[in-house]
């Protein structure tokens, strides 16, 4: 069974008020290559878009894989953990869900801000998806550009 970690964030721009612009972003990496996946989502809340950005990642895997996927929304990793209750947002869990069903997982948390390379590198592309409003492939390859170096700077 492959091996894959996939680092997920998601943003959402004035979330909570009138205009809000939502991203989610995945950042794939297998044996030293890594892909960047986003995807703009419109008017979603912050929570929907952390939980589209980990679907997003399973989303892409084509076989059942043992997958970490670091996440820096506690919201996510507790409630896919099983420690948090779904009180809402089902219809986003649900696709979590579909996503999640044929792998083997383990949920991490990653204090989000930290300094964390590819944690960073998935918020900035996030961030620039919502700015935008559309998919951006360069922000995409950027982020896993950097994600590549630094893991191969660290080989």
């Amino acid at each position: 069974m492959k091996e894959v970690l996939i680092y997920c964030d998601g943003s959402s721009l004035g979330n909570g008020r009138g205009e809000t612009r939502a991203a989610a972003v995945a950042l794939l990496g297998f044996r030293g290559v890594w892909r960047a996946f986003g995807a703009y989502l419109g008017g979603a809340t912050n929570q929907q878009a952390e939980i589209a950005a980990a679907a997003l990642g399973l989303e892409q895997l084509r076989e059942p894989c043992r997958v970490t996927v670091l996440s820096d929304s506690r919201y996510v990793v507790e409630t896919m953990s099983g420690r948090f209750r779904r009180k809402s947002n089902h219809e986003w869990w649900a696709r979590l869900d579909s996503a999640s069903a044929r792998h083997k997982i383990k949920w991490e948390w990653l204090k989000g801000h930290a300094g964390h390379v590819a944690q960073e590198a998935v918020d900035r592309a996030a961030r620039k998806i919502a700015a935008l409003g559309h998919a951006d492939g360069e922000a995409l390859s950027k982020a896993a550009a950097v994600v590549a170096e630094t893991f191969k700077a660290d080989a």
